[in-house]
């Protein structure tokens, strides 16, 4: 052994604050994010804890940057559903009978994306205690989302789409249940693409919504 790899590395070359949180993430989900301390995430980096300040800030700033990846997505998913909705993108011009059912066919095709792309990032999210106002926050966020999803699913009703007897609230958590429970099995080299699981998700929120026939969710 020359003295190079004898001698300790402060650091690695190439990291960038990217990187460095894709390791974190998993740091926190190994051990629980009150469990996972500096020390953990410095030696799993192979970094000085000096050198993963300089990146961020605290760990409650990972932690809030990392449910960001998620958060952030899944917001976007709805922000662009409903503008689409409201006749400017896909879910507005695709015919499907409905604004409503429109804007619930892109929601759940692009949240699978979404689960399937920040998959590390939504696990992390699901399994938040809300021990922290980093956590607490987006746990506030989180249940916005199913607010949202709630009265899209409210208007499909009102509009003949979604059948009468089922509870718009129960309809986009069954909804959102559905979509969570793939970052538990989805691996990136399996069989099932996000593609092809989207519309799985798809024909069974259709089926067990029984919604009209004019509710197009192809």
């Amino acid at each position: 052994m020359d003295s190079t790899e004898a001698t300790p590395r402060r650091g690695r070359p190439g990291y960038d604050q990217s990187s460095m949180l894709e390791v974190i993430v998993q740091v926190f989900t190994d051990h629980g994010y009150d469990a996972s301390s500096l020390g953990m995430i410095s030696t799993r980096l192979g970094l000085s804890k000096s050198a993963v300040y300089h990146h961020f800030a605290s760990k409650a700033e990972m932690l809030e940057i990392a449910l960001e990846r998620a958060l952030g997505a899944l917001e976007q998913v709805f922000d662009e559903a409903e503008r689409g909705g409201n006749g400017a993108g896909a879910a507005g011009a695709a015919g499907a009978g409905s604004d409503a059912v429109g804007q619930i066919r892109e929601i759940v095709r692009a949240a699978v994306l979404v689960a399937c792309e920040q998959q590390p990032y939504l696990i992390l999210l699901l399994r938040l205690h809300g021990n922290s106002d980093v956590e607490l926050r987006a746990l506030e966020r989180r249940r916005a989302l199913t607010a949202r999803l709630r009265a899209i699913f409210e208007r499909a009703r009102n509009e003949g789409a979604l059948r009468d007897d089922l509870d718009p609230g129960l309809a986009a958590r069954f909804t959102f249940g559905l979509v969570n429970s793939l970052v538990e099995w989805y691996r990136p080299d399996g069989p099932e693409t996000p593609e092809a699981l989207a519309e799985a998700v798809l024909s069974y929120v259709r089926s067990g919504l029984r919604v009209n026939e004019v509710a197009d969710f192809r």
